[in-house]
Order: structure tokens, then C-alpha cells, then sequence
């Protein structure tokens, strides 16, 4: 076989197995990986604004208001007025919030993440360049990426109540018609 259907089979892995988690992801708490890395920010810390959330997740602010907003539609988050600033809005996670959170997989990079840290210098500086060029070569080294291993639309609309879902990503919204 030659070595270059070996990379692209290797990339052919990686995105299946990133594919494989999102559908697990889904079926179990009906989440994406944006949804749980954001929860989880929240869980950690107990309240945070936007902006924290946006810094902490890697994704924008309105991005991450888009997400609030679906959570909040589920029950799964609040937001509250700060006390002392009512210019500052806050996230809490509720009781059904941290009960989903309970039933989640682990974030794929959180695994990922922990086997890369164990690895040498050495080895992190070749993959990470090796990747940086494969990137490159794929004409993809200019696309805003947060590092979040999911697949579609970061904000995307996770299947609702009977299984449908509503959006996949901007290029293909279809409104939900009842």
C-alpha cells in the first residue's frame, strides 16, 4: 500500500472515531461536545459569564450565547443578573444540568489530551508539526478551528424530542415545520 493512502486512511480513522464520539455523545445525554465542554466550565467554577465561558471553551461569545440559549431551552443552564454588576449576566447549571453531565462520556480530547501529555517533547513537536502540514497540504491551515474534537457547525442543533433533527450546520438550516 502506498504511503500516502496510509495517511489519508489514518485521516479517514480520526475522523470516523471523532464522528463515533458525537454520536455517542448524542445518544447518551443528547449533547454535542461544545454543549458538555461548556457545561462543564460552568460546573467547575459555578457561575461564569459569557466572556469567561468564550475564553475558557475556545469558541466566541456569540457562540457560546447560541449554546446558552439551547441549554437554557432544555433546562439544563440559567443565567441570572449579577448582584453587585447587573450589567454582568451569569450561568449556572441546574439540577437537570448536572444530572446529564453525570451520564456523559468523557470529552474525546480530554482523552486525548491526557495520552499527548504523557508523550516526549520530542514526539508532541513531531506530531504537532506533521498535523500543521497536513493541514496545510489540505488547503486548511486558514480555517478558524477551536480545539474541540467534533464534527459540523460548533452551535449546531442536537436532535430534539422525537429524533429529529432541526439544523446541522448554517449551510443547511431547514426550519423545523410542525
Amino acid at each position: 500500500m502506498a504511503r500516502h493512502d496510509e495517511v489519508l486512511i489514518a485521516l479517514r480513522q480520526i475522523i470516523r472515531a471523532t464522528d463515533l464520539y458525537s454520536r455517542k455523545l448524542s445518544k447518551v445525554a443528547g449533547l454535542t461536545a461544545p454543549q458538555l465542554l461548556i457545561l462543564q466550565a460552568i460546573a467547575s467554577r459555578g457561575e461564569m459569564t459569557m466572556g469567561d465561558i468564550a475564553t475558557e471553551v475556545s469558541v466566541s461569545q456569540a457562540t457560546v450565547t447560541t449554546i446558552l440559549d439551547r441549554l437554557e431551552k432544555r433546562g439544563l443552564i440559567e443565567r441570572k443578573r449579577g448582584e453587585r454588576d447587573k450589567r454582568r449576566v451569569y450561568a449556572y447549571l441546574t439540577t437537570a444540568g448536572r444530572d446529564i453531565m453525570e451520564r456523559a462520556p468523557t470529552p474525546l480530547q480530554d482523552e486525548f489530551m491526557a495520552r499527548f501529555e504523557r508523550l516526549e517533547d520530542w514526539e508532541q513537536s513531531l506530531i504537532l508539526s506533521s498535523l500543521q502540514r497536513v493541514a496545510a497540504m489540505m488547503n486548511a491551515g486558514d480555517i478558524d478551528a477551536s480545539p474541540v474534537l467534533d464534527l459540523g457547525a460548533i452551535d449546531r442543533i442536537q436532535p430534539n424530542g422525537d429524533g429529529q433533527r432541526r439544523r446541522r450546520d448554517s449551510s443547511s438550516y431547514q426550519p423545523d415545520r410542525k
